[in-house]
């Protein structure tokens, strides 16, 4: 199984990078895979490093207007170039098992956002969650409190969004 893992291109917080770190190597030392966004760069540069020297599987997708901005990895398991940021999305979804999102910017976000509401409108049925290292999403998920509140997200929709504190918690969306 694989869980595609959402996070920055940038290398954030030391707490990020420890968490990113930590995740790697669970998640390959599990036995399962993991797909990103393919770039050496940031958090995750970080992960995938962590997950390769653990002798785990990891699969980047990379739209090729990034392979230079990113910089492409080159020590994957294996890297697939797309067209677009859709493409690289649409890629993900088909190459997960499951969805979570360390720290990151606005790409983390949308990535999040669009696995989301792609299970709210059942075009997947793969958990999705935001790893929350240091209160991170806090922000976010009062954003979503303040959506189901005002009425524009129906609490079960907003259920479907997990909140893990810890590799064990993302080993368990893989069942």
């Amino acid at each position: 199984m694989r869980v595609a893992v959402f996070m920055g291109s940038s290398p954030g917080r030391p707490q990020d990078q420890a968490a990113a770190v930590v995740l790697g190597r669970a998640v390959a030392e599990a036995g399962h895979g993991i797909v990103y966004g393919g770039a050496h760069v940031g958090l995750m540069g970080v992960l995938a490093d962590a997950a390769l020297a653990a002798g785990g599987e990891v699969v980047g997708v990379l739209p090729q207007n990034l392979v230079e901005r990113e910089v492409g990895h080159e020590g994957l398991t294996r890297l697939e170039l797309v067209g677009t940021m859709h493409e690289r999305k649409a890629r993900m979804v088909d190459l997960a098992d499951a969805f979570v999102a360390l720290p990151g910017g606005v790409g983390t976000l949308d990535e999040v956002v669009e696995a989301l509401s792609w299970s709210h409108l059942s075009l997947h049925a793969k958990p999705v969650a935001v790893y929350d290292v240091d209160g991170f999403w806090q922000p976010f998920l009062d954003l979503l409190g303040g959506m189901v509140e005002g009425g524009y997200v129906a609490a079960s929709a907003r259920a479907q969004l997990r909140v893990v504190r810890s590799p064990a918690e993302v080993l368990e969306l893989l069942g």
